[in-house]
């Protein structure tokens, strides 16, 4: 596992496009990268949202709400992440990948919950009704998603991205709640939640680096 450290100066369309990148072309003789960072406010669409009537009416909410518009390569819907949320990109360059992209859902889901049951929460997985990005592997406690992954599969192998929202689930859903309206989608406000909701005390650096220790004891 090669880890890098990346000074984005805090430009979400470049965090955005990191991955991709990488994805693409590479680090060194590296087969699997790993990024893990907390973002400045982002509000990542996937293509199949900007295809829907309301799109650019939700792009105008989450920039009054202060969050940046990006359109990511991975699928699902709009999902909102800022300082208080851990990024984890995982990129693995292998032509030919084996592993399924509904295994490679469980596999991580079950390791980043693991991460999270070791830092005290109570993690399981499975969908919220209601929940923002909806996915059979999103992770929850408390009632509320809180971890959501997608990912994209090319012919250089695959980039694997999970949310952890650690903090600040108020302004989550203060931005998700309007632009979730203009796209038409479902959504419950409710189900936006954050670790620190059942973890008192817990901040982005202790799950930054949780998570960092995960992924170095993967064989």
């Amino acid at each position: 596992m090669t880890f890098v450290e990346v000074d984005s100066e805090g430009d979400p369309a470049y965090d955005m496009a990191l991955g991709p990148r990488l994805l693409r072309d590479g680090l060194g003789d590296a087969h699997d990268i790993l990024r893990v960072y907390s973002p400045q406010p982002t509000a990542a669409f996937s293509r199949r949202d900007t295809l829907r009537p309301g799109y650019q009416r939700a792009a105008d909410a989450v920039r009054r709400h202060g969050f940046l518009p990006v359109v990511r390569p991975q699928g699902g819907s709009l999902a909102a992440y800022h300082p208080g949320s851990v990024v984890v990109d995982h990129v693995h360059r292998a032509a030919g990948e084996p592993l399924e992209p509904v295994e490679r859902f469980r596999r991580f889901a079950a390791m980043h919950a693991d991460v999270l049951v070791g830092l005290g929460a109570e993690a399981r997985i499975g969908p919220v009704p209601g929940e923002y990005c909806p996915g059979e592997y999103s992770i929850n406690a408390g009632g509320a998603k809180i971890v959501g992954s997608a990912q994209r599969v090319t012919r250089d192998g695959w980039l694997f991205s999970t949310v952890i929202q650690v903090s600040g689930a108020a302004r989550l859903r203060e931005v998700l709640t309007p632009a979730y309206a203009e796209l038409g989608y479902d959504f419950d406000p409710a189900t936006v939640g954050a670790l620190e909701d059942t973890v008192p005390g817990v901040t982005p650096p202790m799950v930054a680096a949780a998570v960092r220790a995960a992924y170095a004891g993967l064989g």
